[in-house]
Formats: C-alpha cells, sequence, structure tokens
C-alpha cells in the first residue's frame, strides 16, 4: 500500500498543521497536561485518517470484456432503471456507489475501451446521497465504448465535504479496464449508467470494493435470425397446379403471305395470264412430227414392192 499522488498535498498541509497547533499548546500552557493529551489524541487521529484516506492499496485486477467492474469503494445506494439525458439519451440502468470518508477514493475505469465522451460540470455541493447530486452538483461525465460497441457511462459527483474532484482521462484515449481514470477527495459518489438488459450482480446495501468488486454482466445482443424464429409463422406454399403439355398449332398460309415470284411476272407475262394457250402450242408441233413419219413409212414401203416387182 501506499499514498495516492493526490494526498501529497493534503498530508503536507495536515502536519504542518498538527505541528503548529502542538507548539501552541507545549509553549502557551506547558502545565496543561490534559490538555496536551487531548491535543495528542487529536493530532494523530487527524493524521491517521488523512493518511488513510489518500491510501492507494496494490491488487491484482481480473479484466474480461464482458464484466463491469466497480468503479470506487463503497456502498451501492441506487440502483434503479432512469433516463440518461446528457449523451447517451436513451434508458439505462444506473447503479451508484457512495463513498464515505474512510473509503478508498481512487476511482478506477468500469470497462476497457476507447473515452467517446468526456465533460466537466460545475455545480452545488449537496450531500452525495440526494437524488440531485447526479444532476447539479460538480461532476464530471465519461463514456467508454468497449471493442463490441457498448458504450457505459459514468459520473464523479462532488459531495458536501468532497470539493476536489481530479480525472486523468479525456475525449479519444485508449483506457484499459480497472485503471485509475480520477480521484475524489473527502467523501463522493459515483454513477454507473449500463444498457438495459446488463445482468445486475449486486444489491442495494452491499458493500463493493472499487476494481475487485463486479457489479454486473453485459448480456451479448442475440441474431437477428434467432429473435425472429420463435415469432416466425409459416404459412404452408399451395400445391402446385398441373402443367398442361404444350400444343403445336401449324399455321395455315395466307394468300397474302405467298409473294409470287418476281421472275413469272417480268419474264412471262403472256404465260401467266393464259396457259391453256401455251399448252395446246405445246402439242401441235408433237403431232405434226408423228403424221410425217406416218408418211415417210408408208412411201418407202411402196418403195419396195415396186423394187420387188
Amino acid at each position: 500500500m501506499t499514498i495516492h499522488k493526490e494526498g501529497y498535498t493534503s498530508l503536507a498541509i495536515t502536519i504542518l498543521f498538527i505541528f503548529v497547533l502542538n507548539a501552541l499548546i507545549q509553549f502557551y500552557m506547558p502545565t496543561a497536561h490534559t490538555l496536551k493529551w487531548i491535543v495528542y489524541i487529536f493530532s494523530g487521529a487527524l493524521f491517521l485518517i488523512i493518511l488513510q484516506f489518500f491510501r492507494s492499496p496494490f491488487f491484482d485486477i481480473e479484466t474480461a470484456e464482458n464484466t463491469i467492474l466497480c468503479p470506487a469503494d463503497g456502498k451501492v445506494v441506487v440502483i434503479e432503471e432512469t433516463e440518461e439525458t446528457e449523451f447517451l439519451k436513451d434508458k439505462r440502468i444506473q447503479l451508484s456507489v457512495f463513498m464515505s470518508p474512510v473509503n478508498v477514493h481512487v476511482n478506477r475505469n468500469p470497462i476497457a475501451g476507447v473515452v467517446s465522451y468526456f465533460k466537466y460540470h460545475k455545480g452545488k455541493y449537496l450531500v452525495a446521497w440526494h437524488p440531485k447530486s447526479s444532476t447539479e452538483n460538480e461532476r464530471t461525465t465519461i463514456a467508454i465504448e468497449n471493442s463490441k460497441g457498448v458504450t457505459v457511462l459514468f459520473r464523479q459527483i462532488a459531495g458536501a465535504l468532497a470539493r476536489r474532484i481530479v480525472w486523468y482521462v479525456k475525449e479519444g484515449d485508449v483506457v484499459d479496464q480497472g485503471q485509475q481514470f480520477g480521484f475524489i477527495k473527502f467523501g463522493s459518489r459515483v454513477d454507473v449508467f449500463l444498457p438495459l438488459g446488463t445482468k445486475i450482480l449486486v444489491n442495494i446495501g452491499d458493500v463493493v470494493k472499487g476494481g475487485r468488486t463486479i457489479l454486473a454482466e453485459l448480456v451479448d445482443a442475440e441474431p437477428l435470425k434467432e429473435v425472429a424464429k420463435p415469432d416466425a409463422i409459416v404459412v404452408p406454399e399451395p400445391p402446385a397446379a398441373p402443367v398442361e403439355p404444350a400444343i403445336l398449332v401449324e399455321e395455315t398460309p395466307t394468300m397474302n403471305s405467298i409473294t409470287p415470284a418476281p421472275s413469272l411476272v417480268v419474264d412471262h407475262p403472256e404465260t401467266a395470264e393464259n396457259p391453256a394457250v401455251e399448252e395446246s402450242g405445246a402439242e401441235k408441233p408433237v403431232k405434226k412430227k408423228t403424221a410425217s413419219k406416218a408418211k415417210k413409212v408408208d412411201s418407202g414401203d411402196a418403195a419396195q414392192e415396186a423394187d420387188s416387182e
């Protein structure tokens, strides 16, 4: 265990105050032994309170992407569903941890990722358990987005006694889970805003330890196909209609579709107009040739008869 760097100045001022107080008592009231003992006891108690308040213990931090580590020592005072209106602007589960003056006031990142939002707000100093302290007190708002795209927002809130908020992060920083992101002096509160559906592992009134207690577990979103299966309505498909065989229809050519050959019209106009004349003209030469042949045969036979006589 060591003393946190934020306590160096406070410890130096405390030691100086104790030294001056005891010196005055010793110088002006050397015989007031009872008063001296009272001052001695008060001085020792004050030093121990300041010393333990700024203590920074060493311990191993177990990290996991789906777990939410407690950001500070204290007691769980709020677990409720609320509307986050500053950055996320949607419904979230708010989990608040109140830190008393005797708790370790080191603040640690609940998840690992990239700081997507940071803002410091000046404000009032209401008691840390007041319902409006989350929106009206002096505070810082930090949002971290992990590798799966899940954003967790948390706030450091100053209380009536705690009037000093310290932070070590800015937008764009890559941070580790359990790493210190800030410090609040002398009593305060930290709010954590988790996605709806997150599995909460603590109850109101539980004493928790920063960086060691697991507050909740993130639930991975189910694939859309798996979500839609239970609600899907299966409609049976109608039976397929029988397919009728195709009927081939032979088209009858029409007069308009038949076009006479251009050669007949151009080369033989008379033949096309009167085919009967052409047929009679073709037969006559055949008849003449037959008659002439018959005459030749008759004349030849007559000549043979004359010779024989």
